[in-house]
């Protein structure tokens, strides 16, 4: 049984891009849905612990162009800068809404948003850490989420949770909605829109060790391709140098804005060596490399495959790298690090006030992801032509304000700015358009996708083919990467692929079947791996989070371009776009 829906602006994912959308939409168009596949607090911005930029000069100088300068900086040049003038111009009004809304950021004496120092943002273009991140101690995200959600329910927006989408409706260029399956119950669900926002978060299950929870499976980005529409600079995902070790489980960057540091096994404070200027506050690219080179020379902690990051407060005081190189109280970092050290104390079982946390770099972020235009509008091809009626935001798209490596709190201002503008930007599409017709049938290649995989009787095991694709990327396309083993990894995820078609699952029932939809969401994965090797073996130069050892000079004269993979015939076919460039020509990144 198909049941249909009609909606005037459809979001699909309630994440922080997902909700700003729904909000910003729903105060013009009534007739506004939002499609998740969790419950809406649930959703991954509520990890995000360290905080969210603006430039508001609230503890010392600051302004939007130095901002904008570290985030091109950040992103290793390539960033479109039009991009990143938007997102530093806008962030300050965003987050001062936020604030509005009742969202309870940590205060000053004399009542302001109170900041802190976060990896890679400067004073003065460079010069030295400036204190730009806003914060709720640390757990940003979460207040964000809650926030957000509270406003759109005040909006009347209409909600429908644990809904899986598994197509979208496009023809001719023009999107009608989308087809979904209600978790519950296995029944499909037409969606029929004038606009649709995707805001689905992004894919770092591809990889073993992940800072991503197992819902981050890029399924509609990985839609959108196998719809013939491009995917934008696949190659560039960040690896956060402070994941638990083994687990992947984020300590918040937070750390590091108060004053925590990096240490081998011999006791050094590493940084100092290839960041002599931001040392620990480097950008995480640079600091994830640090660390693995660290390992790889035998100073990993005990020799293994991890390192420290100290916060113990005689280690901060030591080196006199808190903020403004105060004096550090235990009392201050058990305030403003609560759920860090709480994560520290319950999986690794250290103290972290007196004893240093074994960290190791995770796969956190996609930088690539669906290209857009300013206005949130899906590209159809890289020479700018949009897909009518769909939008996106967050991290599954790509405007490129991240470039090839996404500065430190930029993802929570990539959602409130992008994810404001996609939702005016519907809202203003919608007043003006019709809908389109929706097709005969618009369910039956999502009907066909789900018993295909329900009927399957081959002998290979979903479980199975996921662990193997996420150890090849993780050991070949991971921090560093060699073109002859990314070449294997391309190889072995193609095999992979040939496999998933023999698969079989244990549950072949309709009532909440996570077994079928799991299975679903692997074949997303290995399109997006193939993607993502195909696109890092073709980028011959290192760039931000795209190190190759074979290749380790940045190539601004041959790759100070954007690459586009789009599937036609079967086929990868791969185009490329310019970066704009605005106020900041490309130099040398110093640290």
């Amino acid at each position: 049984m198909t049941t249909h829906h009609q909606f005037e602006a459809l979001v699909v994912g309630a994440g922080g891009a997902g909700l700003m959308a729904a909000l910003y939409c729903s105060k013009t168009v009534k007739n506004t849905a939002v499609i998740s596949k969790l419950y809406p607090t649930r959703s991954h911005t509520g990890t995000a612990q360290g905080g969210v930029a603006a430039p508001l000069g609230n503890m010392e100088e600051d302004n939007w162009e130095w901002y904008m300068y570290d985030t091109v900086k950040g992103g290793d040049y390539l960033v479109d800068q039009d991009a990143a003038e938007v997102l530093a111009k806008e962030s300050s009004d965003a987050v001062i809404e936020l604030e509005h809304m009742g969202l309870p950021f940590d205060r000053t004496p004399d009542g302001k948003i109170e900041q802190r120092r976060f990896g890679g943002h400067t004073r003065n273009f460079g010069e030295a850490p400036v204190m730009r991140s806003c914060k709720a101690a640390d757990r940003t995200g979460h207040m964000i989420l809650q926030t957000l959600y509270q406003q759109c329910i005040k909006q009347n927006v209409q909600f429908f949770d644990e809904y899986q989408v598994i197509d979208l409706i496009i023809e001719d260029k023009v999107c009608r909605g989308v087809v979904a399956i209600q978790i519950l119950t296995g029944e499909v669900h037409v969606f029929h829109s004038k606009a649709t926002l995707l805001a689905v978060g992004g894919f770092g299950r591809v990889w073993s060790v992940t800072s991503n929870a197992h819902s981050l499976t890029g399924d509609t980005v990985a839609t959108i391709y196998r719809h013939g529409l491009p995917l934008e600079d696949m190659e560039f995902f960040q690896f956060h140098p402070t994941g638990i070790y083994k687990m992947g489980v984020l300590l918040s960057e937070a750390l590091r804005g108060e004053g925590a540091v990096f240490i081998n096994d011999k006791g050094e404070r590493f940084m100092e060596r290839y960041a002599p200027n931001m040392k620990d506050l480097a950008s995480r690219d640079v600091s994830s490399r640090s660390i693995y080179l660290e390992i790889r020379e035998g100073r990993g902690i005990k020799g293994k495959d991890y390192v420290f990051i100290d916060a113990t407060p005689a280690t901060i005081n030591k080196y006199k790298s808190g903020p403004g190189g105060k004096e550090v109280t235990a009392e201050h970092l058990e305030h403003v690090l609560p759920d860090v050290f709480e994560m520290a104390r319950v999986y690794l079982g250290v103290e972290p006030l007196k004893e240093g946390i074994p960290i190791q770099p995770t796969a956190h972020y996609a930088m690539g992801g669906i290209p857009t235009d300013l206005q949130t509008r899906v590209l159809a091809e890289a020479t700018g032509s949009i897909v009518t009626g769909l939008f996106a935001a967050g991290e599954c798209a790509c405007v490129s304000v991240h470039g090839a490596n996404r500065l430190g709190t930029n993802s929570l201002v990539d959602l409130i700015v992008f994810g404001r503008r996609g939702g005016k930007a519907m809202a203003e599409f919608v007043q003006h358009a019709d809908y389109a017709p929706r097709p005969k049938d618009p369910e039956a290649s999502t009907v066909a996708q789900i018993n295909r995989i329900r009927a399957g009787q081959g002998q290979e095991l979903p479980g199975k083919i996921r662990v193997e694709m996420q150890k090849v990327m993780m050991d070949w396309v991971g921090v560093f990467r060699e073109g002859p083993n990314v070449q294997k990894a391309l190889d072995t995820v193609r095999e992979l692929q040939q496999r998933y078609k023999n698969i079989s699952v244990q549950d072949a029932s309709a009532t909440f079947n996570t077994d079928i939809l799991e299975a679903w969401e692997l074949g997303c994965l290995l399109d997006l791996a193939e993607v993502t090797a195909l696109s890092a073996l073709n980028r011959t130069e290192s760039r931000g989070a795209h190190w190759r050892e074979d290749f380790p000079k940045r190539d601004d004269v041959n790759w100070l371009k954007h690459t586009f993979v789009t599937l036609k015939n079967g086929r990868q076919e791969l185009s490329y776009k310019p970066v704009t460039l605005t106020k900041f020509e490309p130099k040398e990144r110093k640290y």
